[in-house]
């Protein structure tokens, strides 16, 4: 899936920071890992393996994935991977079956992690602790050794692998009628990047010599596509949220950092988007199904919906008082119609109000509050467990229920659990946002005294900040901040960094 940098910046400050790690002379790359090196370890993530954790790396990396002797055979279909160009932790592949009935059968297999990375294990250890991989603008530090998440437990180019696949049956009006969970042995027929497959979808591009290379391949993915296109519909007439973020890779030339590219969503991301969420949507439901426990992904109501509504007003539009998401997404649709070039711009400020997702349990007895931005009340992660501890945690959920097992986590540990990963997950997106800052400070260091125009992303007691519309870079708001709101669009003048403690400094100036 994509993990593209995006340049949302706090103003943090790291008392533990140590100064004489900077080299003089020291390239930007060196100068960001160092930095990054130091930020995990500030906010109580494990940059480097254990020795016990690579030994135990050395006693399974000659061995083979094996599936279980329930697992399918299903190497013959057109499976393929879609994700970015540079990719190798391979955690999912796609493919689709046409039904008599008209209907159209997705299926996701997603890498099974837990056959080598076994509970309890050092290797497990680690990753508990992390709960996710780390991707800093410099270097990423990986929820597992690369041995594994690019390798072994990869769902690499050309390899049989053994796998949990979610199979899904489509009707035509993008609903899912029908899912099942089961373990499987697939073979990765075709390793494709994002950007390439949505040219070629869209016709503005030429089709990737890999999809070529594999004969039915083409109309398989021309069939995924339009499947997804219609549950991305029908999931938004439910009231799932229209939103879309601007994203921005650092660029690097010879280990100095040049600029930030700016990447939008195309329509390949969009459909490997689509299958991954109706893949843990089903999960979630297939684990209540069984009488198992299931670590829910929610995004609670919006705290400040009185923000969001009076955004919508500034926009000619009433919003309810109380928090609607099916309204909401009605004016998301008008306002990205009527202004495409500023939606991005909207989308963020909506995601800031909103507020972070959080990890919690769901006894088979209980209901959760779901996820409002996906208008779906039944919702897990469960489709990248190289990467991220919760999916690994569903993963062996699934795997004892698909076999008969008992659980195998009490619900106590689960409830543990959920907080870890969302204590952790809240760490590493520090980290990220610490790095990026050092990296952004980088490119302003020779712009001071320039005027640059922004929208505000944060206001609150601890600080106001401001995401600049040009470069894709933000910073906080230290002169005239008062009265300022997220969402509005100010003008600031640049006055301090600090590449060291990731400080980018404005002051607010007429436009």
């Amino acid at each position: 899936m994509q993990r593209a940098c995006v340049f949302k910046l706090q103003y943090l400050y790291y008392p533990n920071y140590d100064r004489s790690m900077i080299v003089k002379n020291e390239s930007d790359r060196a100068l960001l890992q160092r930095i990054a090196h130091q930020a995990m370890i500030d906010r109580g993530l494990l940059p480097d393996f254990s020795p016990q954790a690579l030994a135990e790396l050395n006693e399974i990396q000659q061995l083979a994935t094996k599936p279980e002797g329930s697992a399918r055979d299903l190497r013959h279909l057109l499976w393929c991977s879609i994700d970015n160009d540079d990719s190798r932790d391979l955690d999912q592949l796609t493919v689709a079956e046409r039904m008599p009935s008209g209907d159209v059968k997705i299926l996701v297999a997603v890498a099974d992690v837990d056959a080598l990375v076994k509970k309890d294990a050092p290797l497990d250890a680690h990753a508990r602790q992390n709960t996710t991989s780390v991707y800093t603008v410099a270097k990423t530090f990986p929820m597992l050794p690369e041995k594994l998440s690019t390798d072994l437990t990869s769902l690499k180019d050309a390899e049989e692998r053994s796998a949990v696949v979610v199979g899904m049956i489509i009707a035509q009006d993008g609903s899912i009628s029908k899912a099942d969970v089961f373990l499987a042995l697939v073979r990765n027929q075709a390793k494709l990047a994002y950007d390439s497959v949505a040219a070629w979808l869209t016709n503005t591009g030429p089709m990737p010599a890999r999809i070529g290379a594999v004969p039915g391949l083409a109309e398989n993915l021309r069939l995924q596509d339009r499947v997804a296109q219609q549950m991305r519909m029908r999931r938004h007439e439910c009231g799932a949220l229209t939103l879309e973020t601007i994203e921005a890779r650092p660029v690097f030339d010879d280990s100095q950092l040049k600029e930030v590219r700016a990447e939008t969503k195309n329509r390949a991301k969009e459909m490997i988007e689509d299958f991954m969420i109706a893949a843990n949507v089903a999960t979630a439901r297939f684990l209540a199904s069984q009488g198992f426990p299931s670590l829910r992904r929610i995004v609670r109501i919006p705290k400040r919906w009185d923000r969001i509504v009076d955004i919508a007003s500034e926009h000619r539009v009433a919003l309810p008082k109380e928090p609607d998401s099916k309204a909401l997404e009605q004016f998301l649709i008008e306002a990205r119609r009527s202004d495409p070039l500023h939606f991005p711009d909207l989308s963020l400020s909506i995601i800031k109000l909103m507020g972070p997702g959080e990890y919690t349990v769901e006894l088979p007895e209980n209901h959760s509050s779901g996820h409002f931005g996906l208008a779906e009340r039944d919702y897990t992660h469960s489709t990248a467990p190289n990467r991220r501890y919760p999916d690994l945690i569903t993963q062996r959920l699934l795997k004892a229920a698909i076999v008969g097992q008992p659980c195998p986590y009490g619900n106590e540990t689960l409830a543990g659990l959920a907080a870890q990963c969302t204590q952790k997950e809240d760490a590493a997106r520090k980290v990220e946002r610490q790095v990026r800052k050092s990296a952004a400070a980088m490119l302003l260091r020779s712009r001071l005294g320039e005027r640059f125009e922004g929208i505000i992303t944060g206001a609150a007691s601890k600080g106001t900040w401001v995401r600049l519309l040009q470069p894709l870079i933000e910073g906080r708001v230290i002169g005239g901040f008062e009265r300022l709101d997220v969402g509005q669009r100010v003008w600031v003048e640049l006055v301090h960094t600090d590449i060291e403690r990731g400080f980018i400094d404005f002051k607010k100036v007429s436009g």
